[in-house]
């Protein structure tokens, strides 16, 4: 993402009910691809990150990782969804199947 993209982004923020600053999960996965796909084509011309030169096998296996982990993430996310049309639990909560209980 170049300088003048990211002066132009728009994130919607939602605060949770105990202060926590929430992102919609797809503009985390978004993000890590990116940052992995520009590790990528920066190693495959031959150039520098920061100054640095990047190791072409260490920005592949990093790459990955962040591949894998947006994939995790967007599965995770799919499982607690709950279909459209599907009314919710019992209780009224929004929780899904897969969510952990919050901290006391």
């Amino acid at each position: 993402m170049n300088a003048s993209n990211a002066s132009n982004a728009s994130i919607p923020l939602v605060y949770a009910s105990r202060g926590e600053l929430l992102i919609p999960a797809t503009k985390v996965t978004g993000l890590l691809r990116r940052v992995a796909a520009g590790w990528l084509r920066t190693t495959e011309a031959g150039g520098t990150a920061g100054g640095a030169e990047l190791d072409p096998a260490t920005a592949l296996a990093l790459a990955r990782q962040l591949s894998d982990l947006a994939d995790q993430i967007d599965v995770e996310c799919i499982a607690v969804r709950r279909p459209v049309g599907e009314p919710p639990p019992p209780g009224g909560g929004r929780r899904g199947r897969g969510d952990a209980q919050p901290p006391p």
